[in-house]
């Protein structure tokens, strides 16, 4: 040590150099970095670090999510275009239904979906197949009532066999297909109601163009129907010409499932004789009426005919005048889709061989049994060929 006490110290070639100690490659890659993410004590920051996030590609999540927005987006516009073209086939099918027939039915201020109403079904034979005689004959074809009823989730179809007698406002006795002939059909409206009841009463109506419901069905790609047995028709709509029809034998369905068009709908509906079982009558006639109805109405239910819509939509409602509204299409498709059960019923009577089948007491049993108030009966023991009664899902009547 120096005597005067200072510390020792070495002299470097070059002496000092201002600035920073180079550093090596490494080191000096790792202090910029650190000097990136902190802010200096000299530099007026807060002395807090800052951490920058990398950029973040799309996850699934985010993908998912985006398609599902995409998806719904157009699920709406789709609905619309297709209420749209509802909305307009139902604006000309209120057109064809005539005011008078719209001022007799009993008015309902309550929704479809929340409240039970009567649907009258009116199915019209005029101008279908050319027959002599028959281009001006408007006797309703099928009569049926569609009894909703949302509370317990449960549909009625309540057959009407063309040939029971009742007695039709104005015009006393007659055969109850008659009143479409003679009034159209506000007279069928009125002479339902009083064959019905003031507890079942008609809210609305649907006139079916028989000849164009074809179409209908076709449009909506067919349907399937379950034939109970075999058939053999009677002669009727020949399908050949010339000496061809002579040795033609009827109509031929095949027992089981089966998918049917338009035309073979309208012929399996429209069979009167089934020349393979001698007690088939009108009345079996009015169930498969209702067979072929209750598929037509859940094919126009279903998701396949949703997606034609915008395309088909209008074209659907052209065989059918009614004074229903396209909103309560919807509402009627809904209940439609939410009905756990269906309930076939039919009104029956006796044949004493004087063309007309006369109703008795089942009538107005059966009439309770569609409005809830009792339970769902069979036709009873030894009625007959024509018995009143109503049978629950898939059970046929015997």
């Amino acid at each position: 040590m120096a005597a005067s006490g200072e510390k020792p110290y070495r002299v470097y070639k070059g002496g000092r150099t201002k600035g920073k100690v180079p550093l090596r490659g490494g080191e000096r890659e790792k202090g910029a970095k650190q000097e990136r993410t902190t802010s200096g004590s000299g530099g007026g920051g807060n002395g807090r670090q800052v951490v920058r996030r990398a950029t973040s590609r799309w996850t699934w999540k985010r993908w998912t999510w985006v398609t599902l927005l995409a998806l719904f987006v157009l699920l709406v516009i789709w609905s619309v275009a297709g209420y749209l073209s509802i909305s307009s086939g139902v604006s000309d099918a209120n057109k064809r239904l005539p005011a008078s027939a719209t001022a007799v039915l009993k008015k309902q201020n309550s929704l479809l979906v929340s409240s039970s109403t009567n649907i009258l079904l009116l199915g019209t034979d005029h101008s279908t197949n050319g027959q002599a005689g028959r281009s001006a004959d408007e006797h309703s074809d099928s009569m049926m009532l569609l009894h909703t009823d949302p509370s317990r989730h449960r549909l009625v179809y309540l057959s009407i066999p063309r040939d029971l007698r009742v007695s039709i406002p104005g015009y006393g006795a007659q055969k109850v297909n008659a009143a479409m002939q003679i009034g159209g059909p506000k007279l069928a409206i009125e002479t339902a109601d009083q064959l019905f009841g003031p507890d079942l009463q008609v809210n609305h109506v649907v006139v079916v163009d028989m000849a164009s419901f074809m179409q209908l069905i076709n449009a909506v790609g067919g349907i399937d129907v379950n034939v109970p047995e075999k058939i053999l028709s009677n002669r009727f709509d020949c399908p050949y010409s010339g000496s061809r029809c002579s040795s033609w034998q009827g109509w031929r369905f095949a027992k089981g499932m089966q998918h049917m068009n338009g035309h073979r709908a309208l012929i399996y509906s429209r069979i009167r004789e089934n020349r393979l079982n001698p007690a088939d009558t009108d009345v079996s006639r009015g169930q498969r009426q209702q067979q072929v109805m209750q598929a037509a109405l859940s094919k126009l239910a279903s998701v396949g005919t949703f997606f034609r819509l915008p395309f088909s939509g209008s074209d659907l409602m052209k065989p059918l005048a009614t004074d229903l509204s396209a909103m309560q299409f919807l509402q009627l498709g809904w209940v439609k889709f939410r009905a756990g059960s269906t309930l076939h019923c039919r009104l029956g009577g006796k044949d004493y061989g004087d063309g007309f089948i006369t109703g008795d007491q089942e009538n107005i049993a059966v009439i309770q049994m569609v409005l809830g108030n009792s339970a769902a009966q069979p036709p009873p023991p030894g009625s007959g060929l024509y018995g009143a009664g109503c049978v629950t899902g898939n059970q046929t009547f015997h």
